[in-house]
């Protein structure tokens, strides 16, 4: 069955793809709801940033947490414009199965958008409130990428990166899944992005962590981890909560309507699914850590509400409560696992956003439900309905065929970008932390100047630098 749905793929590959049917001509008061709708939905996801920098300052250290924000905001402002120009083009212009080829930088008229743009055509949203939607989710995928690179990436990565993900990596496995592709073609069901948003971004963080190494101390001289608290939980766990809030426009707007209602469903769907993550990773984390850690128990419902994302407009609550409990749980051995194998990921954003993606693309394969796959007419009900293996194939294809994709061309870049200027700051610039090396400044400066570091903080960064060896543990594999 799986080889007889990868023939079928290749085949779908670079032919031509499929327009989507559209419906009759709705009203303008129906037009105005559903584009206030996606509108919305579009800010919610957009706050999600606000999440991702408070969650990445609390679990890191304080001397790098202007830096962090600082990324956050330009990563931002890149994707905005390099996907308005290219990659909106690329993920849902008309073209073969491959990627899109038409629609550059928006500029199509406006009796040729519903042709341009055929995979969007079955909302009646004004394109703009298409792509501000579609943007967003572009600009999370990035964000995904620095959780695990945090407190020892140099600054040109995020520039050089971000141009490439969001004109290229992302564009074409959004076009593949979402934009008419051949995994959209076989049936794959991902309704907001386990694959496409966070698998995307996770793989990519995964080649990053690779070519960067761990942090300096992360290790002990025998391998055994060690570990590099957070400066702030309560911040990490407002950036949780901010991220689930934001998930309630991810997941639900991605009907890109709100006339039929459906965004209701999908909402408490995606609320069940988060509430089972936080209270099986808690569970987890407490067997086999001996404590129920803070930490552990936000990243829950962070792994569930990725899980739940493939899934969420295909399933029932009572599927999704085990999508989310399985999610929770398994991020718990994976963080443990990953950290044991001298991955140094300081969010746990492999876990959360990799294995969990994977989790849930999977999870849609068994328990899509017949009625709705019915209604949406996208692939075959689930495993557990006697759906068969069919949908599980294709949802593992999609899965090793972005997998690959994502770390082949992620891997050029990062390593390209090793080979050429260097990715990883100096033992030096990573002691003083990221806000002092990179920006001459701290996000917290009453923290780090003192009535002794004068007004430039030229001393504090001397007794940074000039720590002996036995305490910096092993060095890291590039300087």
């Amino acid at each position: 069955m799986v080889m007889a749905v990868l023939a079928a793929g290749l085949g779908m590959l670079f032919v031509p793809s499929l327009a989507f049917a559209q419906s009759a001509a709705p009203s303008p008061e129906s037009i105005a709801v559903d584009t206030v709708w996606v509108m919305l939905a579009a800010f919610l996801v957009f706050f999600m940033q606000a999440g991702f920098f408070t969650l990445e300052i609390g679990f890191t250290r304080a001397k790098n947490a202007g830096h962090i924000a600082w990324k956050i905001l330009v990563n931002m402002s890149i994707s905005a414009i390099v996907f308005w120009a290219v990659g909106f083009a690329i993920a849902f212009g008309s073209g073969s199965g491959f990627a899109g080829s038409g629609g550059w930088f928006m500029n199509v008229a406006p009796d040729k958008l519903n042709s341009v743009f055929s995979s969007l055509a079955y909302s009646n949203v004004p394109i703009s409130a298409k792509f501000m939607f579609e943007f967003a989710f572009a600009a999370v995928s990035l964000a995904i990428v620095w959780g695990a690179l945090l407190e020892r990436t140099k600054m040109i990565v995020y520039f050089v990166f971000a141009v490439v993900f969001t004109a290229f990596i992302y564009p074409v496995v959004g076009h593949w899944i979402w934009g008419g592709g051949w995994l959209s073609q076989l049936g794959m069901q991902d309704f907001a992005g386990s694959t496409v948003v966070h698998l995307l971004g996770a793989t990519s963080a995964f080649v990053g962590t690779l070519a960067l190494g761990p942090r300096i101390g992360k290790y002990s001289r025998d391998g055994k981890p060690k570990p590099i608290p957070g400066h702030s939980m309560p911040l990490a766990l407002l950036g949780v909560i901010i991220l689930w809030l934001g998930w309630f426009g991810f997941n639900p707007g991605s009907t890109l309507n709100a006339m039929d209602l459906s965004f209701a469903s999908i909402a408490l769907v995606t609320n069940m699914a988060a509430a089972a993550g936080v209270l099986s990773a808690m569970i987890m984390a407490w067997i086999l850590m001996g404590k129920p850690d803070i930490g552990m128990t936000a990243n829950g419902a962070i792994a569930a509400l990725v899980a739940i994302t493939a899934g969420s407009g295909y399933v029932e609550p009572w599927a999704a409560l085990i999508i989310g409990g399985v999610a929770g749980a398994l991020m718990v051995v994976m963080v443990l696992a990953i950290d044991r194998i001298r991955i140094d990921d300081p969010i746990g954003a492999l876990s959360c956003h990799g294995i969990s993606g994977i989790w849930g693309t999977l999870a849609t394969g068994l328990f899509a439900a017949p009625g709705i796959v019915a209604r949406l007419k996208v692939g075959r009900p689930g495993l557990v309905y006697g759906g068969g293996f069919h949908q599980l194939g294709v949802q593992a294809l999609g899965i090793a065929a972005v997998f690959v994709f994502v770390l082949v061309t992620s891997g050029v870049v990062f390593y390209g970008l090793k080979a050429l200027v260097g990715i990883r700051l100096s033992p030096e610039q990573e002691l003083a932390g990221s806000d002092f090396a990179e920006h001459g400044m701290w996000g917290y400066p009453e923290h780090f100047v003192g009535p002794d570091d004068g007004t430039d903080g030229t001393a504090l960064a001397d007794r940074l630098v000039n720590v002996p060896p036995v305490e910096r543990g092993p060095e890291p594999a590039e300087a």
